[in-house]
C-alpha cells in the first residue's frame, strides 16, 4: 500500500500549492472555538478518566487525600499524553490525530490484584516496566496491523461501547440499588431531559452551536440540577488552588516478575484497544492510519505507562467517547483535542478546578455518557458493515467475540475463583473480545489450513 506522504511524514503539509487548504485534521481553528471544543472533549471524558483512580483507591483502602493525589496525577498525565497524541513529539511519539488519552479500565483489575499480593510499590513498579516494554514493542506491534482488519476492529469497538453503557446507567441511577435515592424519579427525569435536549439540538442546531451540543447539554443539565437541589459543590472551597503530583508517592518502585508480566499483558491489550480506535479515527477523518502513525500512537501509550509509574498515575489509552464526539460533531481538527489536553493539564495542576468538574451531577454526566458510549457501539457497527460475510467465516468471528466479550458484563463474578493471570485476560470484556476476535481471525483467515478467507 502506498501512503500519501502528507499522512506519514511528521511536520509535512497535505498540499504543497500556495493556496491549498490544509487537511481538516490539520486545520487551526480560532482560539475561542478551540477553547469551547476542547472543554467539550474534557467534559465527556472526565468522569471515565477519574473513575479509574476512584475505583482503585477504594479497593486498595486509600484515604481521600491520597485518592485526590492519584486523580491529580491521572489528569496531568492524561493531558500530557493527549498533547503528544494530538501534536506529536519528535518522530517517535503521537499519532497526530484528534484523539484524547485517558486512564484505561483494563489496568484496574490487575492493579488491584498486584496490590493485594505484592503491595503498592509493586503496582507502580510493574507499571513503569510495562511502559518501557510498550515503548520498545510499539513499532514491531504496528507491523501486525494487517491482523486487525474491520472484522477485528469493529468487534472490539462494538464491545467497548456496549460494555460501557452500564457505567453510564450507574451514574444516572446510582451505584447502590438499596439506596432510597437509587433510580429516583428526579434523577431519571433530569437524565432524560438532557438526552432530549441533545437530540433536539442535534436535529435543529446549525453552525458552531451544532458542534457544542454535548457541552450545552452538560451546562443546561447542571443548571436544572441546581434548581432541583441536586448539586453539591461544597468540596470545591476546601480544595487547593495549586498542586502537583508526588513522584513515587508510595516509595521506591518494586518489580516482582509476576506483577511485571501481568502489566505487560495489560499493555498489549491497551495496544489492541488503541489500534482499533486509531484506525477508526483515521477512517472517519479521511487520514488513513499507516504503520508509522500507528506505531507513534502506540508508543505514546507506552510513554503514558512510564510517566504513570513515576507520577503515581495510570496507563492511558485512546478514549472511546472522544472518538464518538469527533464523529458526532464532525470537527476533525487535532488542535481541538490538543486544547482539551491543555485543559486536562490545568485541571491536574489546579485541584480546585478539578473539584468543580468532579462535582457535576451524576445524572447529567451519566446521560451524556450514555449517548457517547452508544455512539461508540455505532462506530463499531459501522466498521462491521464493511466486513464481507457471504462465503466467509467472519460471522462466526463476530458472534463468538461479542458473546465472550459480554460475559464479564452480564456475569462479573464468573471468573472470581480463577487464577489472577486468567482474570487479567478474560475478566475484562474488552480484552476477552479482542483476544477472541484476533485469534479467530488468524484461525479462519490467515492459517493455511484451507481456503484463505478475506476479512
Amino acid at each position: 500500500m502506498t501512503a500519501d506522504p502528507s499522512t506519514t511524514t511528521p511536520g509535512s503539509t497535505p498540499d504543497t500549492t500556495p493556496d491549498a487548504r490544509p487537511h481538516p485534521v490539520d486545520q487551526r481553528l480560532p482560539l475561542t472555538r478551540l477553547g469551547a471544543l476542547g472543554a467539550q472533549h474534557v467534559a465527556v471524558m472526565y468522569t471515565g478518566c477519574v473513575a479509574v483512580p476512584l475505583v482503585f483507591g477504594a479497593a486498595a483502602g486509600l484515604d481521600t487525600h491520597t485518592i485526590g493525589l492519584l486523580i491529580a496525577a491521572d489528569l496531568l498525565v492524561a493531558g500530557l499524553i493527549t498533547l503528544v497524541q494530538s501534536l506529536g513529539a519528535s518522530r517517535l511519539f503521537g499519532a497526530r490525530l484528534p484523539v484524547v488519552a485517558g486512564a484505561s479500565f483494563t489496568a484496574v483489575t490487575p492493579m488491584i490484584t498486584i496490590e493485594g499480593e505484592y503491595g503498592l510499590p509493586a503496582v507502580w513498579g510493574a507499571m513503569l516496566a510495562a511502559g518501557v516494554f510498550g515503548m520498545l514493542i510499539a513499532w514491531p506491534f504496528a507491523r501486525l496491523v494487517r491482523f486487525f482488519p474491520p472484522v477485528v476492529r469493529g468487534t472490539a469497538v462494538t464491545v467497548i461501547g456496549l460494555s460501557l453503557v452500564g457505567k453510564a446507567v450507574s451514574l444516572i441511577a446510582g451505584d447502590d440499588p438499596t439506596d432510597p435515592d437509587y433510580a429516583a424519579t428526579d434523577r431519571l427525569a433530569l437524565a432524560a431531559g438532557v438526552v432530549v435536549l441533545i437530540v433536539v439540538l442535534t436535529r435543529f442546531a446549525r453552525g458552531f452551536v451544532a458542534q457544542l451540543v454535548v457541552l450545552i447539554g452538560l451546562l443546561a443539565g447542571t443548571g436544572a440540577a441546581a434548581l432541583l437541589g441536586m448539586t453539591d459543590f461544597g468540596s470545591v472551597g476546601e480544595a487547593d488552588w495549586l498542586g502537583a503530583p508526588d513522584p513515587f508517592h508510595f516509595g521506591a518502585p518494586e518489580f516482582p516478575l509476576a506483577a511485571v508480566v501481568s502489566m505487560c499483558v495489560v499493555m498489549l491489550v491497551v495496544f489492541a484497544e488503541s489500534t482499533a480506535y486509531l484506525m477508526s479515527v483515521g477512517e472517519m477523518t479521511g487520514r488513513p492510519v499507516g504503520r508509522a502513525e500507528l506505531a507513534r500512537g502506540l508508543a505514546a501509550d507506552g510513554l503514558s505507562g512510564t510517566a504513570a509509574g513515576v507520577a503515581t498515575s495510570f496507563p492511558d489509552t485512546v478514549f472511546a467517547q472522544n472518538v464518538s464526539l469527533v464523529r458526532m460533531t464532525g470537527v476533525r481538527s487535532r488542535f481541538t483535542t490538543a486544547a482539551g489536553g491543555l485543559l486536562l493539564v490545568l485541571l491536574g495542576l489546579t485541584p480546585k478546578l478539578g473539584e468543580v468538574v468532579a462535582s457535576l451531577p451524576g445524572p447529567v454526566i451519566g446521560s451524556v455518557s450514555l449517548v457517547m458510549f452508544a455512539m461508540v457501539a455505532i462506530t463499531g457497527i459501522r466498521t462491521l458493515s464493511e466486513v464481507r460475510y457471504d462465503g466467509t467465516h467472519n460471522g462466526m468471528i463476530v458472534a463468538l467475540a461479542l458473546g465472550v466479550g459480554m460475559v464479564p458484563v452480564v456475569a462479573p463474578t464468573l471468573y472470581a475463583e480463577f487464577p489472577s493471570w486468567f482474570r487479567i485476560v478474560a475478566g475484562g470484556s474488552i480484552s476477552s473480545a479482542v483476544i477472541v476476535a484476533f485469534a479467530l481471525n488468524l484461525f479462519f483467515n490467515h492459517l493455511s489450513l484451507g481456503r484463505k478467507e478475506s476479512a
